[in-house]
């Protein structure tokens, strides 16, 4: 296989969850200039239409959908994403969504952390029925979580999402083992501070909590990236969209830190 030939997507669908904004939709764009079909899934009907309207579609067959659900609501997201499956087989899943709000652990309310792990994990588990009978038909498959640098060091002040971002990691890699013999790959990426309304949000609610000023924050969690920035959506979309190409056939099970430099191991 040409190397160049195994970054292209041409003939498969990718089911891209929180595709209206942020990573979610910088994937969506990566995918569809690889050459797949997307099927972006978000709450925000009105999102969606705008970027159906700017996904590149260059390739014969690619045909671009949206689907609005709510990943809070399994059952109806269960009745929803099941037809469009009948359609036609999904492939690649991207399984990103919105984190829980910010807050300790030992403050936050037994139902925040249900509605934290229906939304991630639970959620995840739906449409990994719905599409898993496609993928080993084929013979390939590509699952990637788009989780947080979290789950090798908790964030402080963000109790709930360092939990279920945890258990995300582990499903995946259990995942990982169970379905590799069907040419189907699991694997997770961490993103670091990137430049998304979450990030601007959580900058802003600790500025309220600490007496600084936005810019001040910011600054203060720059200075923690050995890049000195915060990435793009564009940045992490690259690494989620290369995981989901032939070329990536021997990657899984991995959780990939994609954060400047922030996160370092050996």
């Amino acid at each position: 296989m040409d190397f160049l030939d195994g970054l292209r997507l041409e003939g498969r669908r990718a089911l891209v969850c929180g595709a209206s904004e942020g990573i979610g939709r910088a994937a969506a764009f990566a995918l569809a200039s690889a050459g797949a079909s997307v099927l972006a899934l978000s709450r925000r009907a009105d999102r969606l239409q705008a970027l159906l309207s700017e996904l590149p579609s260059s390739t014969p067959g690619q045909r671009h959908q949206a689907l609005s659900a709510d990943l809070d609501q399994p059952e109806a997201l269960h009745d929803r994403l099941r037809a469009a499956v009948a359609e036609a087989p999904v492939e690649i899943v991207i399984h990103n969504s919105g984190g829980p709000p910010p807050g300790p652990a030992h403050r936050a309310p037994p139902e925040e952390y249900e509605r934290a792990f229906r939304r991630h994990l639970i959620a995840g588990q739906v449409i990994l029925g719905l599409v898993l009978p496609g993928m080993r038909s084929r013979g390939y498959g590509r699952w990637v979580n788009v989780i947080s640098t979290s789950v090798r060091e908790p964030i402080p002040d963000l109790g709930v999402s360092n939990t279920v971002r945890a258990a995300v990691a582990a499903w995946a890699k259990t995942l990982s083992a169970e379905l590799a013999p069907y040419g189907i790959t699991v694997n997770s990426v961490l993103p670091g501070y990137t430049a998304t309304g979450r990030l601007e949000r959580l900058i802003n609610e600790r500025a309220a909590k600490s007496g600084q000023s936005p810019e001040q924050v910011a600054e203060a969690w720059r200075a923690t990236i050995p890049l000195g920035r915060f990435a793009r959506p564009e940045e992490i979309a690259a690494v989620i969209a290369f995981l989901c190409t032939p070329a990536a056939s021997y990657l899984t099970g991995q959780a990939i830190a994609v954060d400047g430099g922030r996160t370092r191991c050996i």
